[in-house]
């Protein structure tokens, strides 16, 4: 593990996450080393039908930057339920339903490994049991290779490992190291959300910590898809969103969309951006709780499959970009033929086979590569200390080379 500084701990503060925009890519350049993370990972979606996800700080392949830390920690089948949304009690209001909510809100600090440098990145979670699992994004804890959580009411921060993750579906379960009695949220059955219902969105607006900000909004549609992608890369879709008008910002990412009651319905995971710096969006898409319960519960049993990913998995030390029409032609393959390599970590399994940045992995154990999720698919389909053929492209021939894969944050 590289050494990492500065640490969640360190005065520089952690950069909020973003989920997905339409807003324009920006370059590509790797972050110098040790910096915090700018927009980190998945900027925020816009739109119900494109988006982008841009990897401003160090272009890891989307849906497979798995964290370093996987822990086998599991709970019981069935632990956690949705129950039916209660009817607001009369006079309540915004502030009493935000109160039920709050207690059971944590900051997410996480260091984050690129192929050439260690950053900060800041996002929300919503505890699931008193015993410490936490519910989240994904993207919160792609590539993380330490993560700590801030709880409210409690000092100082608590270390954490993440339990499974669903790249598909932008979910993932962390659990938070010896503590107890912690608050729970109470989440509602989603499938009975209508469009002009009150909701509230509740996180860690900006990665600012302290007490999560509360904005208040309507169901503005329900079952949303969203296609996003980052950069060049290929796409990912979600499906089912819920759809409002509540005001988010960078940050609140894995944070709580709650009803009038203080129920969660959903947990907040992208909205619009009119431009690539925005802070706030009036449009916001959240996976409802019915499907983010239904995967944290196969998370907790320790049951991978269907998209769901548990414990530490293969990893060969790269991050890859789709393989443009253009570039392919210039080098003379057709574009999906493998994926372009951007970086390389330092003494990884890559490095010490010989694959640079430019490079084109064609296949794995002579399985085709046509994108960068199928590259993660073959990959970790294998565990740490297992050997795989690699094949790629460079300097106009083909190469390949049996490595050893090892374990980290990416692919």
């Amino acid at each position: 593990m590289p050494e990492l500084s500065p640490t969640p701990d360190d005065p520089i503060p952690p950069q909020p996450e973003f989920a997905h925009t339409l807003a324009p890519p920006p370059a590509t350049a790797e972050a110098p080393p040790v910096t915090p993370r700018v927009d980190r990972g998945m900027q925020m979606v816009a739109g119900v039908v494109t988006a982008v996800i841009l990897a401003t700080g160090g272009g890891i392949a989307i849906g497979w930057n798995l964290a370093h830390a996987l822990t086998n920690h599991a709970v019981s089948v069935g632990q956690i339920h949705t129950v039916a949304p209660q009817t607001p009690t009369p006079g309540s209001n915004g502030q009493t339903a935000a109160q039920k909510v709050i207690p059971a809100i944590v900051d997410i600090n996480t260091v984050v490994q690129t192929s050439s440098a260690t950053s900060q990145a800041a996002g929300t979670g919503l505890i699931l049991d008193s015993d410490g699992d936490v519910l989240t994004n994904n993207h919160v804890v792609n590539g993380a290779i330490r993560v700590r959580v801030s709880i409210q009411g409690r000092s100082g921060s608590y270390a954490a490992d993440v339990v499974g993750v669903d790249p598909r579906d932008d979910v993932a379960v962390i659990h938070i190291k010896d503590i107890s009695g912690l608050p729970t949220v109470t989440l509602a059955d989603s499938s009975k959300l209508q469009v002009g219902d009150s909701v509230f969105a509740i996180g860690n607006a900006l990665g600012l910590g302290g007490v999560p900000r509360v904005t208040q909004g309507q169901v503005t549609a329900l079952d949303q898809t969203i296609t996003a992608s980052e950069g060049g890369s290929s796409a990912e879709t979600l499906t089912g969103m819920i759809q409002s008008d509540a005001e988010i910002s960078p940050g609140d990412s894995g944070g709580a969309l709650a009803n009038a009651s203080g129920q969660v319905v959903g947990m907040i995971t992208a909205g619009q951006a009119t431009s690539f710096r925005t802070t706030t969006s009036s449009v916001g898409f959240a996976i409802p709780s019915n499907t983010a319960t239904r995967i944290a519960n196969q998370i907790l049993r320790g049951e991978p499959g269907n998209g769901v990913l548990i414990g530490p998995v293969g990893y060969l030390g790269v991050s890859v970009q789709a393989l443009s029409p253009d570039a392919a032609a210039q080098l003379g393959l057709a574009s999906g033929d493998g994926v372009l390599v951007r970086g390389v970590v330092s003494g990884s399994p890559a490095e010490q086979a010989g694959i640079r940045a430019g490079s084109v992995i064609t296949a794995i154990d002579g399985s085709a590569v046509t994108s960068t999720d199928s590259l993660g698919q073959l990959l970790h389909q294998h565990k740490p200390g297992e050997q795989v053929k690699v094949t790629w492209f460079a300097d106009g021939a083909t190469h390949s080379a049996t490595v050893t894969l090892t374990t980290g944050p990416a692919v």
